[in-house]
């Protein structure tokens, strides 16, 4: 039968050096208080569990663990055991200092994240409970590099009701977010040999810079009211587009460009990179389809649980033509690097209607804000205009010409976090300047909603 203290200690990395068990267990442990790997507070194993871990004698422990407290290094009290002593730790000579971290600002409109303190933790713990109760033993192995059988099942199902895709399990793969996907489609491009990939004049610089860093030349695609313009496709192997939510302008691409692309993919064999980040919050009417649903052999659909759920949980999923699914998990490196348990809890989060149900009631509480921001905007800033607000988590606030610097930097002053439209814009871009801002209202808690719509008002011109 095993000693309790087997089973019941705490690990302690120690070696003792020098002559003297007992010396050189003392200076060890005093060494490693007092280069702070061993913090304040730190529990130490008993003297018994430690002395078994070293094969040494009890009472040699017991008279370090004495020397050491009586140097005020330790403390021992009765029930609560030896703890390193608090006291200042001075980091060794040439240890660089911790950066302090930047200060939060008061209020948050910047675009890309949703209200975390929405995340709906209760229903996530139910849904892990049942998820990895039900889990067979072998679904914590390395298992499938695509991801969870379980829950590219669950997002074929979800995304043909919910979004229109015409989606396959075998050709779902799970990636560690957005950009996971992009670095992974982009290495498998490339590896096909394509060279080129046209891109969105107005986006993410980060997107941009995952596309080139795979060996591909990015070319900007005009912009106007009508969403991107897919007519100089020209020479491209690939083009990256937000069709159903344009980011950051919000306008859907119309219907004409989107048939117009994806004949330009069937005429050339190129293909289409649909990111649907925000596919399920449109708000006054049906939402608009995914453009794969068109031709699922020629448009690659991803999307995330970054903006319905939080990006946190680095879940994102790419629904692929034949062939390319593969490829792409070579580019993976032929291992699932999505946690497990993660993606059996989201598989039975949609399975059992618990997301639906989260997506309805987010939905409600967006629209809610972003009616209360287009009131707001529209009475007490009269020079600026509200677009792009049929969809998403964000609007384009247009501003009079020149003004956009100035009020980013009113708002900085005002403690106030909010994007110009100018970092959005793609350097080789040839659109004409538009001043503006990129809204984001999803990101504040319920509780800091109001005064982050007051300071903003208060920034703006008119």
């Amino acid at each position: 039968m095993a000693e309790p203290w087997a089973t019941l200690g705490i690990d302690l990395h120690v070696e003792p050096t020098g002559p003297g068990l007992r010396r050189g267990l003392t200076d060890a442990l005093r060494e490693a208080v007092r280069s702070g790997r061993l913090a304040p507070g730190t529990r130490l194993p008993s003297s018994r569990a430690l002395a078994a871990d070293l094969g040494i004698a009890r009472n040699t422990v017991a008279d370090a663990y004495a020397d050491l407290v009586a140097e005020g290094w330790l403390t021992a009290r009765q029930g609560s055991g030896t703890r390193v002593a608090a006291r200042t730790v001075v980091p060794p000579a040439g240890t660089a200092p911790h950066p302090r971290a930047r200060a939060r600002p008061a209020y948050d409109l910047r675009p890309g994240s949703p209200d975390l303190a929405s995340f709906p933790r209760a229903e996530w713990l139910k849904a892990a409970r049942r998820a990895l109760t039900a889990a067979p033993h072998d679904a914590l192995a390395y298992g499938d590099p695509r991801g969870s059988p379980e829950l590219r099942a669950a997002l074929a199902g979800y995304l043909s009701r919910a979004r229109g895709v015409r989606a396959d399990p075998e050709r779902i793969v799970v990636c560690g977010g957005f950009a996971h996907g992009l670095k992974l489609l982009g290495t498998a491009l490339r590896a096909r040999g394509a060279r080129a990939a046209a891109v969105e004049s107005y986006g993410l610089d980060v997107h941009w810079r995952l596309l080139a860093a795979s060996g591909l030349h990015t070319t900007p695609l005009p912009f106007d009211r009508l969403g991107t313009d897919p007519g100089e496709l020209s020479g491209a192997d690939a083009v990256l587009l937000t069709p159903a939510h344009q980011f950051p302008m919000g306008v859907p691409l119309h219907r004409d460009r989107r048939a117009a692309v994806v004949d330009w993919a069937r005429r050339t064999g190129g293909l289409v990179l649909e990111d649907d980040y925000d596919g399920e919050f449109r708000y006054d009417r049906q939402p608009v389809g995914a453009l794969q649903g068109l031709d699922p052999d020629r448009v690659i659909y991803l999307g995330t649980a970054s903006k319905s759920l939080a990006p946190g949980l680095r879940l994102a999923w790419m629904v692929l033509p034949p062939g390319l699914a593969e490829e792409v998990t070579a580019a993976k490196g032929g291992v699932d690097t999505c946690g497990v348990l993660d993606q059996l809890t989201l598989a039975e989060f949609l399975a059992s209607g618990a997301y639906d149900r989260h997506v309805r009631a987010t939905r409600l509480r967006y629209r809610r804000r972003r009616d209360a921001l287009v009131a707001a905007v529209t009475a007490r800033a009269p020079g600026a205009r509200v677009t792009g607000i049929a969809a998403g988590l964000h609007v384009l606030l247009r501003l009079p010409p020149g003004t956009e610097q100035s009020v980013v930097q009113a708002a900085h002053w005002q403690d106030l976090a909010v994007h110009g439209l100018a970092r959005y814009q793609h350097p080789a871009a040839l659109a004409e300047p538009v001043d503006a801002l990129v809204v984001g209202y999803g990101t504040p808690p319920d509780h800091a909603w109001s005064g982050a719509l007051e300071a903003l008002c208060a920034v703006l011109p008119g």
